[in-house]
């Protein structure tokens, strides 16, 4: 009421602005008649300036403006509000009518005696609140005065009526904060992609059974869109598999990578532990007849691990008796309580029982108390959520350092056992080592934890005082203060309480939570790079057209000799000491660089040095033979090669990794093949399907011909398993070869999705069947079998199943057969010229004329599908992916560590990466290394830029030598350049 009063009488009699700004400034903003002018103006001071020049404008010329007159008469209404409940508001409102007055003297007097004795009432309610917070004050307003109403409610209306009001007059800082999430998701278009939906059920929401939106919360978890996200949800429930959804089917996951989308994957299966971990909660709860609706509730509200456990820790009980549990048992929780909200009335002395364990003695009961409380405080989920935020705001570091049962072991039993120091010495970087959590590198912590597992490291989070002090305080004064005054014997229990639940429960539940996001984070890079590794080593270029000589080196047993065909059959196996030169035929040497690797190599090298072999132009490579020896007793190498020696499976072996790395590799368990780092170190369910996918991935992306590939290869075909590839290798012994794709669907146990799955990535070559049927017995039965059989027809195309079908040798999809013809004859192209000038330039000349969206609408397809025909029409027969990735080095000559020195310039190529650096082979025998702070941008190609060290197995590198240690056998290398 005092608001409009002030208002009318500035608008009547020209009241001076710093009055008014003085009176509005200590005035609450509680009034349900006030206009939204006047709290624009009471908002911020820019508006407050504006509104007072207009106000000073009025004032000018009051006499002209009679029709601001009626303004006054605007108030009876309120009055008539006020009378319905106040009647001292009402006394107040009489005399405004008066203001109709034309006398300004008496009108002023008397309007500046009224604010002046409402301005003393409120002083005394609101000093203290405005002092304060008078910088908040127009960002707080809405709060101060549903504040204010609580404190006065004869002067205001109550929070509840005052707070909707208020809401109203700010819609737009709502509606821009949810504005750019609206947006995002119905128009963000990809430079590639485009929002495509599929038709999403609620079959996702309800397997959860949570109150969150699944697609929302795997969108702001994995940073992907919304409407790619439902797409991939989508396409999973379908059953479909990481290569087919990111070669066949682009536009509906925006073009992401395979690791993108099984990042996306691994992400929903967090959700899913979530929701499985809640239900569980919920039933546990429900038995013990704890479980409450608001529980359920927050616990459906979860959508982490840790938030589960925050929700969950007040109910959960342990595995022994803690004590404070055994001080509830002993009756003293009620105690507890009383001292937290009647402190009052609490007497310690009543609950002494001197013939009871734990009550005999005031200081037992207070020590019972005490414990109680610190498992409140410990359990709380405000309190964690509050230390944790102290946490984040200091700077917590982790310190490692040697053990003293390291120590103790390494001392007295220094002569007998000699393994003890070379563990610590491998170490040594981290025996005094400190770091902040925030800046700890990944590779850092994984050694950290291996050193702790062996027993040589202890590791310990350190975290600032200050968190303590601002936490205790925090506690004792806001959170667990006592309601209502507490006698200083009292107050010195909580104080005890909340320093013991920080010692005994919180900073241990603290350091466990860095120790366990370090350990997490870092097996995730971990594994990241392990598969980037893995990936450029299966893609490395084959060595097409040459008989390889495998050589197996070794002292003892002498060197194992493989000789292998250009199709990598053996031609001839021996263990030989020397070398005769009845093998010069081979023309390519690959040496395993495993024990004595560096005097075969010196001998071959002598041996081209003499021209031994001439007049063949012999050359030889090293290749990495980790997991050689394993493959050789493998159930694998056994069926393969039966009546074989196990030490000459290994040479053979080792000539395979360079003619077809591919389908060798596949063979050997992917953390046997000397790749990554830290491999035992890391969750091995996480690096198991990592691993499994990206090998199915390779295989697939690689294309194979089905009627030559063994089943271990066969297997790792998108959408097949061990029992799908079993089958078909049984229908191909029955039948014989595969003469188009149609035919998988008569394999027993291949049904339409698993068709749909495997079909873009299997080959049919008709030389291969054209071999295969000349030598096969079951040629003719196999033909005959053909023309009786059921005539299945390609989808669009009039070709029977007993007929080859040119698409089937490229990776076009089935299901896109039709269009692809429709294609062809609008080029007025045909199958003969599959691969040819002719055809590549008339599909660029069309594509480049029309456009490839136009183009594509009017076959009615897909930009991307259309896309991946032209690829497929215009590449040559038998194109192989990794044609664009590097192969081994075919080398004439060496070089020694004693050669090398600082600042000389070598070339290499990298055999492995680290979270440290990446490892290269310079042909002295030993690798040298890159350390990560040489990898940098402006060293790499464009394309190289976007990923972890940007360097992977079989890069060719130009490098600088740094150091060499000759004692150590070590080599510091700089990075130059890429060789491309």
């Amino acid at each position: 009421m005092l608001d409009e009063i002030i208002l009318v009488s500035c608008y009547r009699t020209g009241q001076q602005k710093g009055d008014s700004e003085e009176l509005e400034e200590w005035l609450p903003n509680s009034n349900e008649g006030k206009t939204k002018g006047r709290r624009q103006r009471g908002t911020d001071e820019t508006g407050e300036k504006k509104k007072v020049t207009k106000r000073v404008a009025k004032l000018k010329e009051p006499k002209p403006k009679a029709v601001r007159k009626p303004r006054a008469a605007r108030v009876p209404k309120v009055k008539k509000e006020k009378t319905n409940t106040k009647q001292q508001t009402e006394d107040a409102v009489l005399p405004k009518p008066e203001l109709q007055q034309h006398v300004a003297v008496k009108e002023e007097a008397s309007h500046n005696a009224c604010a002046l004795i409402f301005t003393v009432v409120y002083s005394f309610s609101y000093l203290f609140t405005i002092l304060h917070l008078y910088s908040f004050w127009q960002r707080l307003s809405i709060n101060l005065s549903s504040n204010n109403a609580g404190d006065m409610p004869d002067e205001c209306p109550s929070s509840s009526q005052h707070f909707p009001k208020v809401k109203k007059e700010e819609p737009d800082d709502s509606f821009t904060f949810d504005e750019p999430a609206q947006k995002k998701q119905k128009t963000t278009n990809s430079a590639q992609g485009r929002p495509i939906k599929l038709k999403l059920g609620n079959s996702c929401v309800e397997d959860l059974q949570m109150n969150w939106d699944p697609i929302q919360v795997l969108a702001e978890k994995s940073g992907v869109e919304q409407w790619v996200c439902a797409n991939i949800v989508q396409l999973f429930q379908e059953e479909n598999t990481i290569p087919f959804m990111v070669r066949y089917r682009k536009e509906l996951i925006n073009h992401m990578d395979a690791d993108a989308v099984r990042d996306v994957q691994l992400t929903l299966e967090e959700l899913r532990s979530v929701a499985k971990k809640s239900r569980s909660v919920s039933q546990t709860l429900k038995k013990e007849g704890v479980l409450t609706s608001e529980l359920e509730m927050a616990l459906k509200d979860c959508t982490t691990a840790d938030e589960m456990d925050h929700v969950y820790a007040p109910y959960k009980k342990g595995s022994k008796l803690s004590k404070a549990r055994r001080a509830k048992e002993l009756g003293l929780e009620p105690v507890a309580l009383a001292l937290l909200q009647e402190p009052q009335k609490l007497d310690l002395q009543s609950s002494i029982q001197p013939n009871t364990k734990g009550l005999s003695t005031l200081d037992e009961v207070a020590t019972g108390v005490q414990e109680i409380l610190a498992d409140m405080i410990a359990k709380d989920k405000e309190t964690l959520t509050y230390v944790q935020s102290l946490c984040d705001r200091s700077s917590v570091t982790i310190h490692s350092s040697v053990s003293k049962t390291a120590l103790k072991e390494q001392q007295p039993q220094q002569g007998t056992q000699k393994s003890k120091p070379k563990d610590i010495a491998k170490f040594s970087l981290y025996i005094d080592f400190t770091c902040d959590v925030q800046r700890i590198q990944h590779h850092q912590t994984l050694a950290i934890n291996r050193g702790e597992n062996l027993k040589i490291l202890t590791v310990k989070v350190n975290i600032p005082d200050r968190v303590k002090n601002d936490f205790c305080r925090w506690c004792v004064n806001v959170r667990w203060r006592p309601q209502g005054f507490a006698r200083p014997e009292l107050m010195t229990i909580l104080k005890n309480a909340v320093e013991d639940s920080y010692r005994r429960f919180i900073l241990p539940f603290l350091s466990r939570g860095y120790r366990t996001k370090l350990t997490a984070s870092a097996e995730k890079e971990s594994i990241a790079m392990f598969v980037r590794n893995l990936r450029q080593r299966l893609l490395m270029c084959p060595v097409r057209g040459r008989v390889i000589m495998g050589v197996d080196p070794g002292f003892h047993h002498g060197c194992k000799i493989a000789i292998l065909s250009p199709t990598s059959k053996r031609t001839r196996i021996n263990v030989e000491s020397t070398l005769n030169k009845s093998q010069n035929h081979c023309q390519t040497i690959v040496i395993g660089n495993g024990k004595a690797c560096r005097e075969t190599e010196a001998f071959f090298t002598d041996l081209i040095k003499q021209r031994f072999f001439k007049p063949l132009d012999v050359s030889y490579c090293i290749t990495d033979e980790a997991g050689a020896s394993i493959y050789s007793v493998s159930p694998e190498a056994v069926k393969e090669m039966p009546d074989m020696d196990p030490n000459l499976r290994s040479a053979v072996s080792i000539g395979r990794r360079v003619q077809d790395p591919l389908a060798e590799l596949i063979k050997i368990d992917p953390k046997h093949i000397g790749i990554g780092t830290y491999q035992h170190d890391v969750s091995q369910s996480l690096l198991r399907a990592a691993l499994d996918g990206v090998v199915q991935e390779c295989v697939s992306f690689v294309g194979v011909d089905i009627n030559i590939c063994s089943e271990t290869l066969m297997r790792h075909i998108a959408g097949l398993n061990a029992g799908r590839a079993r089958s078909i290798m049984e229908w191909k012994e029955k039948n014989g070869p595969f003469l188009n794709r149609e035919q998988l669907k008569l394999v027993k146990g291949l049904g339409p999705k698993s068709f749909q799955q495997c079909a873009g990535f299997i080959r049919i070559n008709p030389e291969t069947v054209r071999r295969y049927t000349s030598k096969s017995r079951h040629f003719y039965s196999y033909m005959f079998l053909l023309q009786t059989a059921e005539k299945k027809k390609v989808k669009g195309s009039g070709i029977t199943s007993n007929q080859f079908n040119p698409l089937d040798q490229t990776c076009i999809h089935p299901e896109s057969y039709s269009i692809a013809l429709r294609f062809l004859s609008q080029i007025g192209g045909s199958f003969d010229q599959m691969g040819s000038a002719a055809l590549r330039q008339s599909i660029e000349s069309s594509v480049k004329s029309r456009g490839l969206d136009v183009l594509a609408k009017s076959l009615d397809t897909t930009p991307e599908t259309l896309q991946l025909i032209v690829d497929g029409l215009t590449q040559p027969p038998g194109f192989d992916i990794r044609q664009d990735f590097e192969q081994a080095d075919f080398k004439r000559e060496i070089v020694s560590m004693n050669d090398l020195h600082d600042g000389m310039v070598v070339t290499g190529r990298v055999t492995n990466t680290a979270l440290f650096g990446a490892f290269v082979d310079i042909g002295v025998g030993r690798s040298g290394l890159i350390p990560k702070r040489f990898i940098t941008p402006d060293k790499l190609p464009v394309d190289q830029r976007q990923r972890s060290l940007a360097l992977g197995p079989g890069e060719r590198v130009e490098v600088r030598v740094i150091n060499v240690d000759l004692q150590r056998n070590r080599i510091s290398l700089d990075l130059i350049r890429v060789l491309r």
